[in-house]
């Protein structure tokens, strides 16, 4: 096994960390070893460079004892390597065996190697300096390279390092398989567990070679990075199967708040973050306002959620609305007790006094602004009477929407009309016969919002989003809309433990309904307006010039996916209007967030979550044409092919950006690599200056 290294790597000894050192020592001779057992008796395994006399105290230049002079007199120095054999640290051994060895730098991944450099060898970690020497000596007819770690506790960082480079092996027995692989999973690691004896025991005193000890029965061999990856998600669409709610497309406390509503009441992940994009459209909009182009458009939302009868629709939005309710129920009883007061003073007067209190007290109006049996027309007249300047129809059952006076007859095109007016720009037109004794000299109203938040079966649900008139008039258009199978039958209810778990005692949760509150009554901005009463909107804008170009990116990559044979095709009107949506949400979360900029994580996570209401509408008009690969599908396959072979299963992206396929290249490979990272079949890593593309060693089946 013994290997003489090659000029090359014997030049770049010293260059890190020992500059300096290496040449001021003898290397040791046989002779010099009187006293060391271990080396002494494995002298003919090691390399003689590689072990040095050390006569005085070595001054240490880099690591966390640079600068230190340490006691290192009498001591043989083992140099220690990195992965390109750069020496960059010293193991200082004692002769007696009870004074514990120095090592000059733990602050780099180092290993003593033992047996040849070249790359086609089975390199093999060993956790100490005992059972390295051993393997060593038990392997030395076999193409192997023992890297000995220079003590156990530096074991876990030598091996990631090493396996940046190429496969690692390590040695375990079945009883400390998980302690050995935990620490260890997802990088380029083979673990060869034995159960009885370890693969020493095996050599030494079993009497068997390398390759029986592989082919025993009872011996396992597991790939770490394989272990670590997920299982891919399916890439060809199927109708029957609800697209994957992207809950990483939340952080902070509002993914932890989402994850909570899904577990206490046990719903979809997808229903949860609904409720919660209701709830933060309802609070934002009368705040904010979403940049889109050169100017900005309302921060409310149309919101369309599946969810059979008793599948959790009203137990989600208890806990999202929870402040908003109380909120709204305040306002209420303030009103009443006002408009009783106005009631007793106007039977209290009489005459000329009666007339000046009617003149300039004029009776208070509802300030109710979360709507749930409704119809569009008297919401519409509010905000024309000035009454309100914001409202959200949020409701667990959407058949009065659907199925009520609203969207039936002549006036449900006018109603949907009158909507995407407000959706858009949020402006009211109700201008009507002015010769009926109830007039209302007043029909327009400008500058007000509204969200909807819809909620309802698929027997409610299914011929609205089929219906023509929904689809041309741009309602649904606007929608963001998820359809998550039912949790019903998949439930617990007689877990003693669960049923003590309170969500009014939940800390995420109490922090979401603390900023609930300071966002519904802020008292920095008070809901300001302007001269003439008008609501005065903050104007969110982009963090900087990178951001706002990101989102641009990911518009044209949207536009670009309604060309001819591309997914979005047949799904024009919708495709449209998924820049805008993301908008309105990043705004939305910066909002929550008391932030006065949107960032470039904000945008991206924003358009996860438009992709995936894009995905659940295909889904549910089944909208892709059939027997076709999408860009997805061909890329994964692409990547496949050109990784077969290789060990580990990476490519570099500038490889694959040169040749992919060329309906692939451009802007739009990168959001393709992204939407297949977050698929599972591929990771992107960084490595120096390299960026690479790991295919899911899953995929390599063949």
């Amino acid at each position: 096994m013994t290997t003489t290294p090659t000029d090359s790597q014997e030049k770049t000894h010293g260059k890190v960390g020992l500059s300096g050192i290496l040449g001021d020592y003898p290397i040791a001779t046989i002779e010099a070893l009187s006293g060391f057992n271990i080396l002494a008796q494995n002298y003919p395994l090691l390399n003689p460079k590689s072990l040095i006399v050390i006569d005085d105290r070595v001054t240490v230049t880099k690591g966390e004892n640079a600068g230190e002079r340490l006691d290192t007199v009498g001591t043989i120095g083992l140099v220690l390597h990195n992965k390109d054999y750069e020496a960059v640290s010293l193991l200082c051994l004692y002769a007696d065996d009870h004074t514990k060895p120095i090592i000059t730098d733990t602050s780099q991944p180092s290993a003593y190697f033992i047996g040849p450099s070249s790359n086609d060898s089975e390199l093999i970690a060993a956790s100490n300096l005992d059972d390295g020497m051993a393997l060593a000596e038990c392997l030395k007819a076999d193409h192997v390279t023992m890297a000995i770690s220079p003590n156990e506790w530096l074991f876990n960082d030598t091996v990631k390092h090493l396996s940046q480079d190429r496969p690692v092996t390590v040695f375990t027995t079945l009883n400390k398989a998980d302690e050995v692989s935990k620490p260890l999973a997802g990088h380029n690691v083979k673990v060869v567990v034995t159960s009885d004896r370890t693969v020493l025991e095996h050599l030494e005193y079993g009497g068997l070679s390398y390759a029986d000890i592989l082919a025993l029965d009872d011996t396992k061999i597991i790939d770490l990075k394989a272990v670590a990856w997920p299982n891919p998600e399916p890439l060809a669409s199927d109708p029957s199967q609800p697209t994957r709610y992207p809950i990483e497309a939340w952080d902070g406390l509002l993914q932890k708040v989402i994850k909570k509503i899904a577990y206490y009441q046990q719903v979809p992940d997808a229903m949860a973050g609904q409720c919660i994009l209701g709830a933060l459209a309802y609070m934002g909009q009368a705040h904010v306002d979403a940049p889109i182009g050169y100017k900005h458009m309302p921060a409310s939302l149309i919101l369309i959620t599946e969810g059979e009868s008793g599948s959790g629709k009203t137990q989600a939005m208890d806990l999202s609305h929870h402040k908003i309710k109380e909120y709204e129920q305040k306002q209420y009883e303030q009103y009443i007790t006002r408009h009783e007061e106005h009631k007793a003073q106007l039977a209290s007067l009489k005459g000329a006094e009666l007339k000046d209190y009617q003149a300039n007290e004029p009776a208070p109006h509802n300030p109710e602004r979360l709507f749930k049996d409704a119809t569009i027309e008297p919401i519409l007249d509010k905000f024309v009477n000035g009454e309100i300047t914001d409202a959200s129809w949020s409701t667990d059952d959407a058949a009065q929407f659907f199925n009520g006076h609203t969207m039936k007859g002549d006036t449900a095109g006018n109603a949907l009309a009158a909507i995407t007016d407000l959706y858009s720009g949020g402006e009211v037109n109700r201008t009507r016969s002015q010769k009926n004794a109830y007039a209302n000299p007043r029909t327009k109203a400008y500058n007000v919002r509204m969200t909807l938040m819809l909620m309802a079966q698929r027997i409610i649900l299914e011929p609205a989003l089929t219906d023509d008139m929904m689809n041309q008039q741009g309602f649904l258009a606007r929608a963001l809309i998820a359809c998550p199978n039912s949790l019903q039958g998949y439930r617990t209810w007689d877990d003693i433990e669960r049923r003590q778990q309170s969500p009014f005692m939940d800390s995420d949760l109490q922090a979401y309904w603390s900023r609930c509150s300071d966002l519904l009554d802020p008292v920095d901005s008070n809901a300001p307006t302007d001269e003439k009463g008008a609501p005065k909107r903050f104007k969110m804008s982009w963090q900087d010039k990178q951001t706002e170009q990101v989102f641009y990116e990911h518009m044209q990559a949207i536009e670009n996916q309604q060309a001819k044979n591309m997914p979005l095709e047949y799904l024009k009107a919708y495709a449209s209007r998924m820049a805008e949506n993301a908008s309105r949400i990043a705004t939305l979360i910066a909002f929550f967030d008391k932030r006065k900029t949107i960032t470039t994580d904000d945008i991206k996570r924003a358009f996860m979550l438009v992709s995936y209401s894009t995905a659940e509408r295909l889904r549910y008009q089944d909208a892709t044409p059939t027997g076709e690969q999408t860009d997805l599908e061909k890329l994964s396959v692409w990547l496949i092919d050109k990784a077969k072979g290789k060990n580990p299963a990476v490519l570099n992206k500038s490889f694959v950006t040169q040749h992919a396929p060329n309906a692939l290249r451009g802007k739009k490979l990168n959001y393709l690599l992204d939407d297949l990272e977050s698929m599972g079949h591929i990771r992107l890593e960084s490595e120096g200056r390299r960026r690479l593309v790991y295919v899911n060693p899953k995929l390599m089946t063949d």
